[in-house]
């Protein structure tokens, strides 16, 4: 247990769920009553009234926590707000829509007390539609799974739970909610999945569409950038500059083999030098990139008194 003795803490973001949010807490209140939680309700800009709502549950129950953001950030904002705030020794983040089961609950805490940082809810039986969410969701988490090496079922479930030791320790931004277990792998943490209940939304309305599938590719371009390339960003630039040196080289070296060894003076091949030419500028350009990114990261590290690297919370002998 830490500092605060509080075991859980389960992250409520709510975006319009003014007719789920009073019944997903009562679940919640029943499955949990004989542990040490807390609920952390993120009004994420709500404009029905759910703020209301939530405030009327917090009269009855002081385990509840409200954190109100002054307009809609997002998902990926109220998630990382909830981590933030968070007291527990274990971050259980559930959909404000009500289609995740609070009765997962136990299980995800028995499987992480197994020695897991984070154990990941999969929707085996999910019911949503399957060409908007399934069809999208199975493309996007075969995409993740590959480009992260993390396989995982369902990374788009909400229902999830993180050692919270190991998940304050990864800032997200963006979309990015989606990929915390594959933070949380490269920064050592071990990861699990098990099939969790998913029910179908009843009331409110859905804020997902397709433009999602848009969104979750550029972010993963950006994670494995920063998964990979943060704290050495030299190595893409510079790594690229020589490519584009070499293509410069090779188009210089044809160019003059194409003029002197087949006697074709009069014919000398001007596009192929300034390709040439554009190649050699753009590899300079590069390698100059690659040393102001390398100072920026040095700054951001610097600014933020952050180190490159998680040290375990188990003592050495």
């Amino acid at each position: 247990m830490n500092k605060s003795g509080i075991e859980i803490s389960l992250v409520i973001p709510i975006y319009n769920e003014k007719e789920n949010i009073i019944p997903l807490v009562r679940d919640i209140e029943g499955i949990c009553q004989d542990l040490s939680y807390e609920i952390l309700i993120i009004n994420d800009g709500s404009t029905d009234g759910s703020l209301e709502k939530a405030k009327t549950l917090k009269m009855g129950n002081p385990r509840i926590r409200i954190v109100n953001f002054k307009r809609n950030y997002g998902q990926t904002a109220a998630m990382a707000a909830g981590i933030d705030y968070a007291q527990g020794e274990y971050i259980i983040p559930l959909d404000g829509d009500r289609q995740n089961d609070p009765a997962d609950i136990p299980k995800l805490l028995v499987k992480i007390k197994e020695g897991y940082d984070v154990v990941s809810g999969w929707r085996k039986d999910r019911h949503d539609a399957f060409l908007t969410r399934k069809l999208p969701s199975f493309f996007a988490n075969f995409i993740i799974s590959a480009v992260t090496g993390v396989r995982l079922h369902d990374y788009g479930c909400t229902l999830k739970a993180y050692r919270a030791s190991l998940i304050k320790n990864v800032q997200i931004h963006g979309e990015m909610h989606r990929f915390l277990p594959a933070w949380c792998y490269w920064l050592g943490g071990k990861i699990t999945e098990v099939p969790v209940n998913h029910s179908p939304r009843t009331q409110g309305k859905s804020k997902y569409g397709l433009t999602r599938v848009f969104k979750v590719i550029i972010d993963l371009m950006t994670v494995k950038f920063f998964s990979g390339y943060l704290a050495k960003p030299n190595y893409v630039y510079s790594g690229s500059g020589f490519f584009f040196f070499l293509i410069s080289l090779l188009a210089l070296g044809f160019a003059l083999f194409d003029k002197f060894s087949l006697n074709r003076f009069p014919n000398f091949r001007i596009p192929l030098l300034l390709f040439s030419g554009f190649s050699g500028l753009l590899a300079v350009f590069l390698f100059l990139m690659g040393f102001l990114a390398e100072l920026l990261v040095r700054v951001y590290f610097a600014a933020r008194d952050q180190k490159p690297y998680v040290v375990s919370n188990e003592d050495l002998a």
